[in-house]
């Protein structure tokens, strides 16, 4: 009699992408197999299944794992400058980060710059910079992380440059500065599936 064969079925996931208007980190879910979709109260850049509205609304349908960019404006430590103007809309931030973190999800992680999440919520799992993924830059960026793995580098690179950081004025700055790297998006969907 023989043996019947092992057939091995790969876990497709339902992954909610919050605070993403560029579609970096869906996309990269997306080519890896899984139903993704993108969240954010601005339109997605680029075509591809987004929610345009609060994240709030539909964190509670079912999703497996949550990867979320809460916006940095009133959080990043290279604001500080200004922290003593915004301690109410530095609050806000921080308890939306706080309803991020404590979602009814299995596998969560929370992105974002060098931040007060530290000091006032917990500090992070991990930091990671673009050049460990691929980039020759630098952009010092926190995990915070439930039921995930540390990210392993895939690609150290030369060339460290804070382009981010020396970004010129513009209309667009804040934009430009937000998005995930490629070589970021592809670690995660590929580690985290």
């Amino acid at each position: 009699m023989l043996a019947s064969p092992l057939h091995l079925t790969r876990l497709i996931m339902k992954v909610l992408v919050a605070c993403e208007y560029s579609g970096a980190v869906r996309d990269a879910f997306i080519r890896a197999g899984h139903d993704a979709m993108s969240c954010d109260l601005l339109p997605t850049d680029v075509e591809g299944p987004h929610y345009q509205g609060d994240v709030l609304n539909i964190i509670n349908d079912g999703w497996d794992l949550m990867i979320a960019h809460p916006p940095c404006t009133h959080l990043a430590v290279s604001g500080a400058r200004w922290f003593k103007d915004k301690l109410v809309e530095q609050a806000q931030a921080l308890e939306f980060v706080r309803m991020l973190m404590n979602a009814p999800i299995d596998r969560i992680a929370i992105e974002n710059p060098i931040s007060i999440i530290s000091s006032r919520i917990r500090k992070p799992e991990q930091i990671i910079q673009p050049w460990q993924f691929g980039h020759g830059e630098t952009k010092a960026t926190c995990l915070w992380l439930k039921n995930l793995p540390l990210l392993k580098p895939t690609n150290i690179v030369d060339g460290r440059e804070a382009r981010v950081h020396k970004m010129p004025p513009s209309p667009d700055r804040w934009k430009e500065r937000s998005k995930t790297y490629k070589g970021i998006a592809d670690a995660m969907a590929q580690q985290w599936s």
